[in-house]
């Protein structure tokens, strides 16, 4: 009976710290543009937060190298033609997240706004998967390989 005790208990304790590890690691990270779900609230998040600046077909705003008269650049666009894809996924989240302010020379400005008050952690990263859906193969595999550089 005190052997069963001891085992019920312990059974216990396992489920209670791994439910624990769920809730504090939360739902995976990472944004995978071959998730269906993922990629369809991406969508839908990237339309209602997103497309105003950056474009309903993620094609930025015209003439998105040159600096526009206040000294800032226009929003570039998220598809292949982009240089979105050259920066790694932790990236990407953390410029979305926080702002580009934040990972920009001194005195940088920018009209990104940082969305940390706005999205959660998933929604971010779902948008993220989005706009990896509309690039070619090549390039997602080209992306992939620079995220998991960027890893090490």
């Amino acid at each position: 009976m005190k052997a069963m005790k001891i085992g019920v208990g312990l059974a216990m304790g396992a489920a209670i710290t791994v439910a624990g590890v769920f809730l504090l690691a939360g739902p995976k990270a990472g944004a995978d543009p071959t998730d269906a779900a993922q990629v369809a609230q991406g969508k839908a998040v990237y339309a209602e937060q997103c497309a105003s600046c950056h474009g309903a077909r993620l094609e930025g705003q015209p003439e998105w190298q040159s600096r526009k008269p206040n000294g800032r650049l226009p929003a570039p666009p998220h598809d292949a033609s982009g240089h979105t894809w050259h920066h790694p996924d932790a990236d990407l989240f953390r410029i979305t997240k926080q702002g580009v302010v934040e990972f920009a020379p001194p005195g940088y400005e920018s009209d990104m706004p940082a969305f940390g008050g706005v999205l959660n952690d998933a929604e971010i990263w779902a948008v993220l998967a989005f706009i990896k859906s509309s690039w070619p193969e090549d390039i997602r595999r080209r992306h992939a390989a620079l995220s998991e550089r960027a890893k090490k």
